[in-house]
């Protein structure tokens, strides 16, 4: 399970410093950063992420009533962890139901137990790694691993599998897009990758290059952010060779 989170922090350093060490774990994904509470309240309604990361500095009272603004919006808020330099906003933080409350500069160890406090609050979520088509009586079960990606044919939808054979579905590629792993990704209106099987993002071309066959599928403009969070997604943990 990867856990997303959001950072409302106007200050680039300390923002960059937090990637960082939540960069060390592998399985945080930042989905938005937001310089202010009303860019936060939008991006946290739009992403939904598991956790939101505030720098309360100067703004702290302003935070605090954002925190009880989204209780109008959402049943379950993320976890929330304040971020300051002093602990002078501590108690009402916790007073306001904040998970955790880091100093800055941070402490690698007060992290470390704070994010195995965190997953042990959210517990490895096990994605079913099998997907069942079903067409009138028939119902063929595919491992998600096998398929390399999913092409829309008209009304129809091809799952491509890494063996070179082709399953048909009698359903729309949309009615797939949400039921799949979050390793697949639509990036085209008539595709949706298994970016495990993805060696090569040309922007210059706008296609990504599959690993099986070097095979080449198409990306658009209207799917670029799928292509820019896969990119970061998979640019993680490499040596890069980049001038």
């Amino acid at each position: 399970m990867e856990y997303t989170y959001n950072i409302i922090d106007s200050d680039a350093t300390s923002n960059l410093q937090l990637q960082h060490y939540l960069g060390e774990y592998g399985d945080f994904t930042c989905t938005a950063m937001c310089k202010d509470s009303s860019e936060g309240i939008n991006h946290v309604l739009k992403y939904s992420p598991d956790i939101i990361f505030i720098n309360l500095g100067e703004n702290a009272y302003e935070y605090f009533h954002m925190v009880m603004e989204l209780h109008q919006y959402l049943t379950d808020l993320p976890i929330i962890i304040g971020i300051a330099k002093c602990k002078k906003y501590a108690y009402d933080a916790i007073k306001g139901g904040f998970f955790d409350y880091w100093l800055m500069p941070y402490n690698e160890f007060d992290i470390r137990k704070s994010i195995y406090r965190l997953k042990k609050l959210l517990p490895v979520k096990v994605e079913p790694q099998t997907l069942c088509l079903k067409s009138y009586r028939d119902f063929q079960y595919i491992n998600t691993d096998d398929i390399l990606y999913l092409q829309a044919d008209n009304n129809a939808t091809e799952f491509i599998m890494k063996d070179g054979t082709i399953n048909n579905a009698f359903k729309t590629l949309k009615t797939f897009e949400n039921q799949l792993p979050k390793n697949f990704v639509r990036i085209h209106q008539s595709y949706i990758v298994n970016t495990k099987y993805i060696s090569r993002i040309s922007y210059g071309k706008s296609v990504c290059t599959l690993k099986q066959n070097k095979e080449q599928l198409p990306f658009s403009k209207s799917y670029r952010k799928n292509i820019d969070e896969l990119k970061k997604i998979l640019s993680k943990n490499v040596i890069s060779s980049l001038n």
